[in-house]
């Protein structure tokens, strides 16, 4: 299993407009906007990328981190032996990926996905 990506998410009411003050400082571009959710990316070596949300998508708590890997079996087995339990999913979600959630011992809520191909 691998890791793809981190992406730190920011609860924001206004995601568009939150998403121009940081494309405007930052130089970033945005690779999606779902209206509840934008996206914003940066190029150059290392892939940059912020997301700025209302929610977490499906009515759910917006997650503090998303974590895409390329094989979401593996961490879901990862996690029933660790004895985590998911909060939400695993589900299949209409914008093509695949997730769930669990929280950390800490207890930051963690978006784990993978795009379904």
């Amino acid at each position: 299993m691998s890791i793809l990506r981190i992406v730190p998410n920011l609860h924001c009411e206004a995601p568009g407009e939150l998403a121009a003050f940081y494309a405007d400082l930052f130089g970033l571009e945005i690779a999606m906007d779902q209206s509840w959710i934008v996206t914003l990316g940066g190029a150059g070596p290392q892939q940059t990328q912020l997301t700025l949300a209302r929610e977490g998508g499906s009515g759910t708590e917006l997650p503090a981190l998303s974590i895409e890997v390329d094989d979401l079996d593996q961490v879901l087995a990862r996690a029933g032996a660790m004895g985590v339990v998911p909060e939400y999913g695993p589900v299949t979600e209409p914008w093509g990926v695949r997730r769930f959630y669990v929280r950390d011992p800490g207890g930051t809520l963690l978006n784990v996905l993978s795009h379904v191909d």
